[in-house]
């Protein structure tokens, strides 16, 4: 997953934190100097970032060695011991709140991810992202998403085209801002219109949209909308999606679900990086025990 783009974000964040050098470590330890410490969970969640976290030390310095524990989508309990990292002890020390500030974001998204999908397990409905995502992370976000077990929706206003109340308040007539819009794209490029009632459902159906956001409707009407529309054409319910609501609206037959709160309402995961001390000491060799090590759990 990791790509120039990625790099670039990982260097920008990096000098941010460090405009000038680690002023502390550098003036403590030598360059030689080699350290351990282990990436320990403190609470519960899904994995999602290790790429990037091992990617903020190795740029740092490519002789840094991340050992993975547990892969990314992978359920961790507090305790647990993910990854164990060893290299120059300055390296660490640098890129330790950068490594940490990507995967604890990363890991809390693709977290949330999967307490929505568990929420509709058993339905066909599908958990989608939103546009709502940090700028310059979207890439990243959702693909934590992915981790969690949700679907992206559009990663950007090029690949898809979706017709929303603003451009309707504008264009006014939908029926005509989907045929406008249908001439002016790539014939396979999907055409998606956003409504609030029965009637806009219809207008859209009949105007050839290949989806249907069904915005902040009542599942009552919900199912209508859902019958009305049956298979000429996918059906997303969107608006005020939490978990206390998801698997009622996923009962109502629609086929995804789009939650605004798994990029921009979500809670980061407890990690740390814990420090063992200096390498080629045998008081400070390893031990973990296999259960903390939480290589079994999916």
């Amino acid at each position: 997953m990791i790509t120039k783009e990625i790099d670039g974000l990982i260097a920008r964040a990096l000098k941010e934190d460090m405009p000038r050098g680690d002023i502390t470590s550098e003036s403590l330890f030598p360059p030689s100097l080699l350290a351990r410490a282990v990436l320990t969970a403190k609470g519960h969640g899904v994995l999602a970032g290790l790429d990037v976290f091992t990617r903020v030390f190795r740029l740092l310095n490519p002789g840094t060695s991340v050992n993975r524990l547990l892969g990314d989508g992978q359920v961790f309990e507090p305790g647990d011991i993910l990854a164990e990292v060893e290299g120059k002890a300055v390296v660490l020390l640098e890129g330790e709140r950068t490594a940490l500030n990507f995967l604890q974001r990363l890991s809390g998204i693709a977290t949330t991810t999967r307490r929505f999908v568990d929420a509709v397990a058993g339905t066909k409905a599908v958990i989608l992202d939103t546009r709502k995502t940090t700028p310059g992370l979207r890439a990243l976000e959702k693909y934590a998403v992915r981790m969690g077990g949700g679907q992206n929706h559009r990663p950007d206003l090029s690949s898809m085209a979706l017709i929303k109340d603003n451009h309707l308040a504008v264009a006014r007539d939908l029926a005509a801002a989907v045929r406008r819009v249908r001439k002016n794209i790539k014939k396979a490029v999907l055409v998606e219109v956003e409504v609030t009632n029965l009637t806009q459902a219809k207008t859209a159906l009949a105007a050839g949209a290949d989806l249907i956001m069904l915005d902040n409707m009542a599942p009552a009407d919900m199912r209508r909308a859902v019958a009305l529309i049956g298979d000429r054409a996918k059906v997303e319910a969107s608006g005020n999606v939490s978990l206390d609501n998801v698997r009622a609206i996923a009962r109502t037959g629609v086929d995804y679900i789009s939650v605004g709160t798994l990029t921009h309402s979500f809670t980061s995961a407890d990690l740390s990086l814990e420090f063992i001390g200096r390498l080629g000491r045998s008081r400070n060799r390893l031990s973990i025990p296999a259960q903390r090590r939480g290589m079994e759990r999916s």
